[in-house]
């Protein structure tokens, strides 16, 4: 069994991923996950509702990018996670601005808490991604994955 160094997973650098918004992608994400509204569209009609150009679904920014890289939780891997044993525990969105068709973003990724339940069968580790725009914050999101440990004595 091995267990995530708590000190070494804080100080672990995940590299940070830029992203441009474009157009053509915001519009076929927003037609796949059944969105109406023209400002997601037309860029006039977003223009006429106050939006400088077709603003980014608020779903698509939260881990889709991230699941696009060719090894998605190899900052987990680098750790000594055992991908095997992994379970998606929880997720968590603090919205602070828009992003728009055009955008230029950084999804600036580090992890925040290691911890252990159940007499160490369950390893908790929460990453949090902030996007930002310059060095505007857009988004926060808190992702859990918790490493099944089941030779721990519980």
């Amino acid at each position: 069994m091995s267990y995530i160094d708590r000190e070494t997973a804080l100080r672990h650098p995940i590299p940070s991923i830029p992203f441009d918004v474009e157009r053509g992608r915001m519009r076929m994400f927003s037609r796949v996950i059944g969105l109406t509204d023209p400002i997601y569209f037309d860029v006039e009609a977003a223009r006429a509702a106050g939006h400088p150009d077709i603003p980014v679904p608020p779903t698509f920014l939260s881990n889709s990018l991230e699941l696009e890289l060719p090894n998605p939780l190899g900052w987990l891997a680098a750790l000594g996670g055992d991908l095997t044993k992994t379970t998606h525990a929880q997720q968590a969105f603090t919205y602070h601005k828009m992003a728009y068709a055009g955008d230029s973003l950084v999804l600036e990724r580090r992890i925040t808490d290691v911890y252990l339940k159940k007499g160490g069968a369950l390893e908790f580790v929460m990453k949090r991604t902030d996007i930002k725009r310059g060095e505007e914050l857009l988004m926060e999101i808190d992702f859990t994955i918790v490493l099944r440990h089941p030779e721990a004595a519980q």
